[in-house]
């Protein structure tokens, strides 16, 4: 039967009212194909290139952009390339979430890496939710969140936390000055913070958070002075972390006395703000550019060479890294009519690499990540030392802070 162009309009404005009344199956089944046509593999790259948190974001970028470009250069994934499709979501949570929906229904991408907020994962959920496809985040977040549609390969709260607080504890004090951004993140980890300090006898001299992208700290640092605590512990986000580190220093505290004890300053924001303003000051992480391995120095090299000798690795860029591996081991383990992203996700669960900061694995149960916790101390050349180190690598728990419920293959299941 011939197809004319009158029929062809006709279908396709019933095809798209179909779709618009509720029958997604329609979509995916079209665009199972687009995944396979032509050799390639689309997927997205979410991450800010520009705002307040591109600061961070822009390295998350390079990391992906990276581990895509070695993986094509190697012959790609069975012999189809992956075709990275770039977006800026401009720090801005809203264009978070259009940019998404550009990626996954406009582009038709396979998967999308991104984020660095809580806020932008958040905002972008739902589009991955509706469509069944799959977003990989890479960053260090307050779990308490059990998506089938994400893979979460930074560290969640048990993983940062559970040795860090006890040994700032026995190192510094009992007395806690909580500082944060104000999202969902540094409250939830600070939740989790504070349920740590009640089990090891520790106490909240303050807790205070300032907005994205806040630069004035004046008033904070004369509560710090005032209130004496023997640990600041952080979780300001973005440019923001320059601006409290040189104003700490400006303003004459001592790092010896009254630390920051940070879970989200990385070599990233040392190198913005300067090594003698981090010096002295302490992060927990899975991973930092010092840490001794040939994965670890073969992905730094890698690095540099490709973005500049200036340029710096960290714990969410090395996620960026090792998780785009992953997502090509799960692909290559399917026949090319079968990429589809819930295919994908099925076939990633209990895969394992060698990332630069050791074996990781991603949990089928919840799939969150297998990750090595590490508690370091910034140094004035810009790099850490690394002072603690698991000697085991360690479970992710999304639901450490809420005991009556876990994340399951099934999903959320609440204890009674």
């Amino acid at each position: 039967m011939s197809i004319t162009r009158r029929r062809l309009l006709r279908n396709t404005a019933a095809f798209g009212a179909l779709a618009g009344a509720g029958f997604p199956h329609i979509w995916i089944k079209n665009a199972d194909l687009a995944y396979a046509a032509g050799g390639e593999i689309k997927v997205g790259v979410l991450f800010s290139l520009t705002g307040t948190t591109a600061i961070i974001e822009e390295s998350l970028n390079k990391a992906t952009l990276l581990a895509i470009e070695e993986i094509n250069a190697a012959g790609g994934i069975k012999g189809s390339k992956i075709v990275p499709i770039v977006e800026d979501p401009a720090s801005d949570p809203a264009t978070f979430s259009e940019k998404a929906r550009k990626l996954v229904v406009g582009d038709k991408c396979v998967s999308v890496f991104g984020s660095y907020t809580s806020a932008s994962r958040k905002a972008v959920l739902p589009v991955f939710e509706r469509q069944n496809n799959l977003y990989w985040y890479p960053t260090l977040y307050e779990g308490r969140e059990c998506s089938k549609n994400v893979i979460y390969t930074g560290a969640v709260p048990n993983q940062q936390q559970d040795e860090f607080v006890p040994w700032l504890i026995k190192k510094f004090g009992k007395k806690f000055y909580l500082i944060g951004s104000n999202y969902i993140y540094p409250k939830e980890e600070n939740n989790y913070c504070k349920k740590l300090l009640e089990k090891y006898g520790g106490e909240v001299v303050a807790e205070e958070y300032v907005p994205l992208g806040h630069s004035e700290f004046s008033s904070v640092i004369n509560k710090m002075r005032s209130t004496q605590p023997n640990v600041i512990f952080s979780t300001v986000v973005g440019d923001s972390v320059v601006a409290l580190h040189r104003q700490y220093r400006a303003a004459g505290l001592d790092p010896e006395k009254m630390p920051m004890a940070s879970l989200t300053t990385s070599e990233n924001e040392v190198a913005a703000m300067g090594g003698e303003a981090a010096a002295g000051h302490f992060t927990s992480a899975p991973y930092f550019m010092v840490h001794k391995s040939p994965e670890n120095q073969k992905f730094v090299e890698a690095y540099k060479k490709r973005w500049g000798a200036d340029k710096v690795t960290h714990f969410v860029s090395e996620a960026c890294y090792f998780q785009t591996y992953l997502f090509k081991q799960a692909v290559e383990k399917l026949a090319t009519s079968d990429l589809t992203p819930p295919n994908i996700r099925d076939a990633v669960k209990g895969q394992e690499t060698i990332a630069p900061q050791g074996k990781v694995r991603l949990e089928p149960e919840n799939l969150h990540t297998w990750l090595w916790p590490k508690i370091a101390q910034a140094k004035s050349n810009g790099q850490f030392e690394i002072l603690v180190e698991a000697k085991e690598w360690l479970k992710p728990v999304p639901y450490a802070a809420y005991p009556g419920q876990s994340c399951t293959e099934k999903g959320l299941v609440e204890k009674s």
